[in-house]
């Protein structure tokens, strides 16, 4: 049963079966934000007048070894300093609906960090006295800002403006990138004595690393390929399997897979918290990894769950694969659902826009916050004047001293309906708590 589904950040209690549960992970890169390191100034022009913001890189470190630069494709949501992000695509930010999104990677491939020639990018964009690091990364930033966010920004600086000109006039469309490091799916069921999965390794490396179930020695679980052979490297395609002994008692189990890797220009990077959608423009030689659960028991329902975020749709998506031999039966915001044995089933589950959720299905938990939109529409009337989240924070143009950063914060005139938005939600989800809490009790009587 689910333990329940929130907004605004408000951890829901979940049941004792799903303490030790954790957010899934959805593979590749793992980081942590810093802040901007090579930056210039822009000016966002609206209906309410002029504002100045910082225009550049971002820096992030990798957990595990590893460091990434960002630039921004989400101008009016926050960023938070220390917040986590994951690798993910493109179908879970804005980025999704965009149809000028395979423009932006494009200035990502032909721009500053990837061209690091500066003399050389200044000739072809026809900018005469040269380019700084500061101009080159703040043209960057403008012309991918008018393509990700539809947004009316200029380069302060002329040399920026010409290079921000030539990138948006020059831009063609590119596919988006492969993951780094993905598997075909993050959970699979089934009952002892069998192979469970597969799942499918997608990866650009050679080979990567296949980190066995911590537990191995005791359940006798074992990672094993299609043939039954025990695997500890894996490459693209690979198919993995989780061998459970016969008679082995309910159980789980997971596996984890990592490499050593440089991530693929144009990677979307979200975050754990509301903060802005971050798309990668260079990387180091950083850590990598993809988990999968398996889930096994000898009788009844045996689901595998997975969760993913849905800008086409603005949801959840919620899949249950039941490999059991009873229907799965699960409760989802005061709606019922069943899966009989042998199928599967998604169900999308609409959220607001900054909505966090947080709710637990089968002692399985799911995290997180759905950022879909730039808001550049909500924001062109709105007054952008707005509490300092990171530095650096310049002042907005027309000699105020507000210590505003448009590109690193976020709040406009529509706060407080968001935030009143987010209260009722809570109210709603504690509602569908109390009315399953209910139920539950009348069928217990």
């Amino acid at each position: 049963m689910v333990s329940g589904l929130v907004a605004a950040g408000a951890l829901t209690a979940a049941g004792p079966a799903a303490a030790d549960a954790t957010a899934r992970s959805q593979g590749g890169a793992t980081a942590t934000m810093g802040s901007l390191k090579t930056y210039g100034t822009a000016v966002v022009h609206g209906a309410e007048g002029d504002q100045e913001v910082s225009a550049g890189l971002f820096e992030m470190a990798v957990d595990g070894g590893g460091t990434l630069q960002t630039y921004c494709v989400d101008l009016h949501n926050p960023t938070q300093k220390d917040a986590q992000y994951h690798e993910t695509q493109w179908s879970g930010t804005s980025l999704a609906a965009n149809k000028n999104a395979g423009r932006v990677l494009w200035i990502l491939q032909h721009s500053y960090p990837q061209v690091n020639d500066l003399a050389a990018l200044a000739k072809k964009a026809g900018v005469t006295g040269g380019l700084t690091e500061q101009d080159a990364a703040a043209g960057t930033q403008v012309a991918i800002w008018r393509y990700s966010d539809g947004a009316d920004v200029d380069a302060v600086d002329p040399q920026a403006e010409g290079l921000a000109d030539y990138l948006q006039k020059a831009a063609r469309t590119v596919s988006e990138p492969a993951a780094s490091l993905a598997l075909d799916t993050s959970a699979v069921s089934g009952h002892p004595g069998e192979r469970l999965g597969p799942v499918i390794v997608r990866t650009q490396e050679s080979a990567v690393t296949v980190i066995p179930p911590l537990d191995a020695a005791t359940t006798g679980v074992r990672v094993v390929d299609a043939a039954g052979k025990p695997v500890t490297t894996a490459a693209d395609g690979s198919r993995l399997f989780f061998d459970v002994p016969e008679g082995a008692p309910d159980g789980t189990a997971e596996l984890t897979l990592q490499a050593s890797t440089t991530v693929p220009v144009g990677r979307a990077f979200t975050a754990d918290s509301r903060s802005q959608t971050q798309i990668l423009a260079g990387s180091s030689e950083s850590t990598v990894s993809a988990t999968a659960t398996a889930t096994w028991a000898a009788r009844g329902p045996v689901p595998a769950l997975s969760a993913a975020k849905d800008c086409t749709h603005h949801g959840l998506d919620v899949t249950a694969a039941n490999r059991g031999d009873e229907d799965f039966a699960f409760s989802l915001m005061g709606t019922e659902y069943a899966v009989a044995a042998g199928q599967s089933r998604t169900v999308t589950i609409p959220l607001q826009e900054d909505q966090a959720y947080d709710f637990t299905i089968a002692a399985q938990r799911f995290t997180g916050v759905l950022d879909c939109r730039t808001r550049s529409a909500e924001t062109e009337t709105a007054d952008l004047t707005t509490q300092t989240l990171a530095d650096p924070s310049p002042a907005t143009v027309g000699g105020t001293t507000t210590d505003t950063n448009l590109a690193e914060t976020g709040g406009t005139s529509a706060t407080p309906l968001i935030a009143g938005t987010a209260i009722a939600l809570v109210v709603i989800g504690g509602a569908v708590l109390v009315l399953l809490g209910r139920r539950e009790n009348a069928a217990g009587e």
